[in-house]
């Protein structure tokens, strides 16, 4: 291949949702709704572990940082995801999509990793509640934060480093609605083996590790709420847990679709309707599905709107 074809691209086309003005209008309204809700529920989540003294526990600590990256984690695709809905061929840069790439993959990591803490942090209350406070103290979650944040920032530099290394040779439109690793993989016009080699061995270290980790965690939870003596006691231990478990299932289980699976059963409609899932909608659930199944997180918010009203 030639000189002149190679490395030949400075900016990108993102094809985005649809092409019908019509549908873009519908998808702008919609998304732009999605956003708004997101940093409403996460931003109120904050405010609410952070105004009552009552979460200010671990469980709720890791949660506050589940609401940052959520927030963070949107606002990476959705502004660019609204924009291109604005403008038929919205273009990006080739360093903006680099950008865009690596902060998200950072925000992925960094959840899947806190998911993985979170579980954690349910083993230790439930299978040793007694020693909770001395396992679970200031110091251990700090440690467990920035393990989380700083995974989130060391595991994308070689994915972003490989993938931005290669040449992209004419073939400018990504059939995507943001910057994501395996959309454009297929712009690149030479052997994509050892990107797509590095992508794998990271999602196994960063999906398959830490949910394997979750499942052993809460066999062992399971296995100690059976061996309590009262029902009520058990029920309670494990309905702590059912927000986390639904959030895990989601997240993981819509990452490991898009992640693990073989490049040539990647197509651009699948992708698009995954990448929305987890990159879009769940962290829009995530504070939904926490505060509904969670009796300490209501009693805060009729709490707040307590004092907001005779304020």
């Amino acid at each position: 291949m030639g000189k002149e074809n190679q490395t030949s691209v400075a900016e990108f086309f993102l094809l985005g949702l649809s092409k019908t003005p019509k549908i873009r209008l519908i998808l702008s309204g919609l998304f732009s709704a999605v956003y708004v809700i997101t940093l409403t529920g996460n931003t109120l989540m904050l405010l609410l572990i952070w105004l009552d003294s009552r979460l200010h526990t671990p469980m709720y600590f890791f949660l506050s940082q589940l609401s940052c990256v959520d927030i963070c984690y949107t606002s990476s695709t959705i502004p660019q995801m609204l924009a291109n809905l604005q403008h038929p061929r919205q273009t990006i840069s080739l360093i903006r999509c680099a950008v865009q790439m690596h902060i998200f993959l950072t925000l992925a990591i960094t959840e899947c990793i806190l998911l993985a803490v979170m579980a954690y942090d349910r083993y230790v209350a439930i299978c040793h509640p007694l020693h909770y406070t001395f396992l679970m103290n200031k110091r251990v979650c700090f440690i467990l934060t920035l393990t989380s944040w700083a995974s989130g920032l060391l595991f994308p530099v070689l994915d972003t480093s490989l993938t931005w290394g290669l040449p992209f040779c004419g073939h400018n439109q990504i059939d995507h609605f943001f910057c994501e690793m395996p959309a454009i993989l297929k712009l690149v016009c030479a052997d994509t083996k050892t990107a797509s080699s590095v992508a794998t061995m990271g999602s196994i270290f960063t999906l398959v590790v830490p949910s394997s980790f979750i499942v052993m965690t809460y066999i062992r939870i399971l296995r100690a709420v059976f061996k309590m003596k009262s029902s009520h006691g058990g029920r309670k231990a494990f309905s702590t847990c059912g927000s986390h478990i639904t959030v895990v299932v989601l997240f993981y289980g819509s990452a490991m679709f898009m992640y693990m699976r073989p490049t040539s059963s990647h197509s651009p409609e699948k992708d698009k309707i995954v990448s929305l899932l987890y990159s879009i909608f769940i962290p829009m659930f995530n504070p939904l599905i926490y505060s509904l199944r969670n009796k300490d997180v209501k009693g805060a918010f009729i709490k707040t709107l307590r004092r907001c009203r005779v304020s």
